[in-house]
C-alpha cells in the first residue's frame, strides 16, 4: 500500500483547549480543487513613510524566487519507505506498507559525509535496506544508515555518492514573521513542488501531535504544505534553509495556510548529536506540567498574565521533587530567562545538560520565590 505523509492538524474549537490536536494522515491520492478568492474589496491601510529599505535573508522580493528555486531544488528529494507490520497486527495491517515523504541533502559542521534529513514519521518502522531517496536528477540512493529522534520528529540518514548536491543550513533564530519563504517537497507524489509564503509566527508549541513529539518549538508558515511535504525544506530568500517542514493544520487533510516546520538550528543540534553519539541527550526536571495556562486558572493562581508554566504532578526522586517544588507551582523564570509556557521549559530544559544547576524563579501562593535544582538526564533517550 503506497501511501503519501503529512501530519494533518484538527482544530479543536472548544475554548478550553487553547491549542491544536493533531492526527497521522495518510492517502495514496488527492482530488485537485481550486481556491477561490472571496470577492472583498481590500480594506485601504495607511503606508508608513518611515521604514526602513528591504534587504538580507527573508526581505527579498518574489522576483528572485526563480534563483532561490535553481539553487535550491537540486538538493531536494523524495524519500520512500517500506515499513514491516507491527507486532499482532491483523487484517490489511499484516501486509507491509509503503510510505512517502520529502527530505533534503545536507552536511553539518564537522561532521564528515552527506546526509539526508527527513521526518521521523516518514521512515520509522522502516530498515535501511527498505528506503529509498530520489535525487532530482533521477538518481537512487539507499541509506547506510539512519538516525531518528522520535521526540523532535526527525531522521537523518547517510548516503553516498558522487557530487551530491546540498543545501545551506541557515540560523532559525534570526527568521521574523513576515519575512518570504518558500517550501520544497512532493505533495501528493508530485517530486520537485515548490510553494511560497511567509513565516507567520514563530515557537510555536501549542501542537498536540499524537505520538511521540515532545520537543515543539514550530515555525508556522503559510506556505502550502501537504501530504507527501513532511521532510521537506523551509527556505529564505537567500536560498538557505530556516526549517523541516512536518505539520499541517487542517480539516481535511489539505492546505489550510496553517503549517508548521522544525527549526533548522534545532535540526542541526539533534542531527550532530545523532550521528556522533547515536542519541540526543537531554535534560530533564522530573515533573509533569498542565499542557495549558487557560485565563481562568491563570486568574484562580493570582497571576495577571498568560506567563509560565504550571506544575501539575511532580516525580517522586525527581531533580525538583528534591528542589522542593510543589503542584500548582508556576515557574515563570530560568536563570533570568523569562518562561512563557509549559512547551517554552521543555525546549530549555532539553538543550540543558545533566548535572548542570539552576535557579528557578516560582510564584506560589501569589508570591514570589527560587529554587536551585540540579539538572537530570532525560530517561526517554534511546540509542539508535
Amino acid at each position: 500500500m503506497t501511501s503519501r505523509i503529512v501530519l494533518i492538524i484538527g482544530l479543536i474549537l472548544a475554548a478550553f483547549v487553547g491549542g491544536i490536536v493533531a492526527e497521522l494522515a495518510t492517502g495514496t491520492r488527492s482530488s485537485v480543487v481550486a481556491q477561490t478568492g472571496s470577492g472583498l474589496p481590500a480594506v485601504p491601510r495607511a503606508v508608513p513613510t518611515d521604514l526602513p529599505p528591504l534587504g538580507g535573508a527573508g526581505l527579498g522580493l518574489p522576483e528572485n524566487f526563480p534563483q532561490v528555486v535553481d539553487r535550491v531544488m537540486p538538493s531536494v528529494v523524495s524519500v520512500d519507505a517500506v515499513k514491516m507490520p507491527a507486532p499482532g497486527a491483523i487484517g490489511k495491517a499484516k501486509q507491509p506498507s509503503e510510505e512517502s515523504g520529502s527530505g533534503v541533502l545536507v552536511r553539518f559542521e564537522t561532521v564528515r559525509g552527506t546526509y539526508v534529513v527527513t521526518n521521523d514519521h516518514v521512515v520509522t518502522g522502516a530498515k535501511a535496506n527498505t528506503i529509498t531517496v530520489t535525487l532530482n536528477d533521477g538518481r537512487i540512493l539507499q541509506p547506510d544508515r539512519v538516525w531518528s529522534d522520535p521526540e523532535s520528529d526527525l531522521a537523518v540518514l547517510r548516503v553516498e555518492g558522487e557530487n551530491l548536491p546540498t543545501a545551506e543550513l541557515g540560523d532559525s533564530d534570526r527568521v521574523k514573521p513576515g519575512q518570504w519563504v518558500l517550501a520544497f517537497g512532493s505533495p501528493f507524489g508530485f517530486n520537485q513542488t515548490v510553494t511560497h509564503g511567509i513565516i507567520s509566527a514563530r515557537d510555536r508549541g501549542q501542537v498536540f501531535l499524537p505520538n511521540q513529539i515532545r520537543i515543539k518549538e514550530f515555525l508556522q508558515t503559510d506556505a502550502a504544505i501537504n501530504p507527501g511535504n513532511s521532510g521537506g525544506p523551509l527556505v529564505d530568500t537567500a536560498g538557505v534553509v530556516v526549517g523541516i517542514n512536518t505539520a499541517n493544520a487542517s480539516t481535511n487533510g489539505t492546505n489550510s495556510g496553517v503549517a508548521f516546520s522544525i527549526p533548522i538550528n534545532l535540526v542541526k543540534r539533534v542531527g550532530k548529536q545523532l550521528i556522533e553519539t547515536g542519541k540526543v541527550s537531554r535534560g530533564y526536571l522530573g515533573m509533569q506540567l498542565v499542557p495549558v495556562l487557560d485565563p481562568q486558572t491563570a486568574i484562580k493562581l493570582g497571576l495577571t498574565r498568560l506567563r509560565g508554566a504550571v506544575v501539575e504532578s511532580i516525580h517522586a526522586g525527581g531533580p525538583v521533587s528534591a528542589a522542593g517544588l510543589k503542584p500548582n507551582d508556576v515557574i515563570v523564570k530560568l536563570d533570568g530567562i523569562e518562561i512563557r509556557d509549559e512547551n517554552h521549559l521543555i525546549n530549555i530544559v532539553s538543550i540543558l545538560p545533566a548535572n548542570q544547576k539552576i535557579r528557578l524563579t516560582i510564584w506560589r501562593n501569589k508570591q514570589f520565590g527560587t529554587a536551585d535544582v540540579q539538572v537530570g538526564e532525560w530517561p526517554g533517550m534511546r540509542k539508535n
